[in-house]
């Protein structure tokens, strides 16, 4: 797990280095000491310069002593820490990854292209750094499978499923919440946090999109056919109904047949009717 530390200022150490490096070489120019003396104080001088680390905003270091994990410094500024430590930098900002487009297939089988944009950052530098190989890498990997996974999870629309509860198309907030809750789950282990996931792409496969065009057209005519097929019934029962009630007119079965035949004509076709004037009797 993580493990916080807190390195002390390292410009007393800059101070001190520097002036071990300035009396070594005076020393030296001058001959006025021995020559260990002044590789002794060049090595102290080289020994706390290592130790020196500069952390800036949003950056942590993550620091082994000889294979064992020490701590993580997310300090800001110039930092001293034991110069015998072996820092790994550790970016704490949040990243963006857009996935390329993927040809996958969905629910049903329809191959479709997909792509999603996530932000994420570095919530464990433990574990980004010593639980994944390349925790970057890793986050590309496990995204697109995450993504790859949810296109196989749901249909595409409901035109291919009328009793699908969640499709890719009209799935909003409830699609994204799902996707980010997988690749959390997914980026856990590298010790990665999903701040936002949406897709940004969503489309059939180039193969077949003329065709789910043609048939998402042909069921939308149809459920309008359906539409205007029954007010144009209860359009008719109506006036029947009334024509009855005010004994306007008395019509037989037969007349109520042409009555009603001549009125879906009206009502369902798609151009307006031209009337035509009868001067004489129905027969």
């Amino acid at each position: 797990m993580e493990k916080i530390i807190k390195p002390v200022s390292g410009y007393l150490t800059l101070i001190i280095a520097l002036a071990c490096l300035g009396i070594a070489f005076y020393l030296g120019v001058t001959r006025s000491a021995s020559a260990l003396i002044i590789v002794l104080l060049a090595v102290v001088a080289v020994f706390l310069l290592k130790g020196l680390m500069v952390i800036n905003p949003n950056q942590s270091a993550a620091c082994t002593f000889f294979g064992k994990y020490v701590g993580t410094a997310k300090a800001n500024g110039l930092l001293f820490v034991n110069p015998l430590y072996r820092k790994q930098r550790i970016s704490l900002r949040a990243n963006n990854f857009e996935s390329a487009k993927l040809k996958v297939n969905d629910a049903l089988g329809n191959p479709i292209e997909i792509a999603a944009v996530i932000v994420w950052q570095v919530n464990d530098t433990y574990r980004a750094a010593f639980e994944v190989a390349n925790y970057e890498q890793y986050v590309k990997t496990q995204s697109e499978s995450a993504v790859r996974h949810l296109a196989t999870s749901c249909p595409y629309d409901e035109f291919e499923d009328a009793s699908a509860t969640i499709t890719l198309r009209n799935g909003g907030d409830k699609v994204n919440s799902m996707l980010e809750a997988e690749l959390n789950e997914r980026l856990s282990a590298a010790g990665i946090m999903v701040r936002e996931a949406r897709i940004t792409h969503l489309a059939y496969a180039p193969e077949i999109a003329g065709d789910m065009l043609r048939r998402q057209q042909a069921t939308a005519i149809v459920a309008a056919r359906f539409k205007i097929v029954e007010g144009a019934v209860s359009m008719v029962e109506l006036a029947l109904e009334q024509l009855s009630k005010k004994e306007i007119v008395q019509l037989d079965e037969e007349k109520k047949a042409t009555m009603v035949s001549n009125l879906m004509v009206v009502l369902c076709g798609e151009k307006a009717a031209t009337p035509v004037l009868n001067t004489g009797t129905l027969y």
